[in-house]
């Protein structure tokens, strides 16, 4: 039984950790990352899309992104979302393909970036650690129902404990090399 808790436990845990990772992919820096717009919701014929549905989207140089479109119709719908999403980004349509290229960043927007990379990063941690508080609730709810001895609830949080460690370990390292990432010139 502690094992299901445990277990439970770790892969909201995962998701937690991979939701800050995708929170992560949308801080824009100075490099071109397709992460950015791909899951940016396009009218297309009337309904909400997803870009990554209706167009291809490359990286031929570090500072640009390449959105070709599966079909061409669809090139004035994704050039008005991508305006509309606010990202900081000028579109450049040739009427087959759109360019977006990536400005320079200045250092005072580098700092923004970080600051809003520390929050997300903070957010992953409440969760994780709400995980763990959910855990723990439900391993004293066992041992005060006689399902499980003190020992055994006490070596469960024990466990639950390094799996949060370990998790918000990882939190730690991805805001690292986030920070690294938009820091660099």
């Amino acid at each position: 039984m502690i094992d299901d808790v445990l277990t439970e436990a770790e892969l909201r845990m995962s998701d937690t950790i991979d939701h800050t990772r995708g929170e992560f992919g949308k801080i824009r820096t100075g490099r071109a990352n397709p992460g950015l717009i791909t899951n940016l919701p396009v009218e297309y014929y009337g309904t909400k899309t997803p870009l990554q549905q209706i167009a291809g989207v490359s990286v031929p140089e570090p500072r640009m992104l390449l959105v070709n479109p599966y079909d061409a119709n669809a090139l004035r719908d994704i050039e008005r979302a991508i305006q509309q999403a606010d990202l900081g980004l000028n579109p450049s349509n040739d009427g087959t393909v759109i360019r977006l290229v990536f400005p320079e960043l200045s250092e005072e927007r580098r700092h923004d970036f970080v600051r809003l990379a520390r929050e997300r990063a903070e957010e992953g941690r409440v969760a994780v650690r709400n995980i763990r508080r959910g855990a723990k609730s439900s391993l004293e709810t066992m041992q005060r129902d006689g399902e499980i001895t003190q020992d055994e609830q006490r070596r469960g949080e024990g466990d639950l404990q390094k799996l949060t460690d370990t998790y918000v370990g990882t939190i730690d390292e991805l805001l690292a090399n986030k920070e690294r990432e938009l820091l660099e010139v």
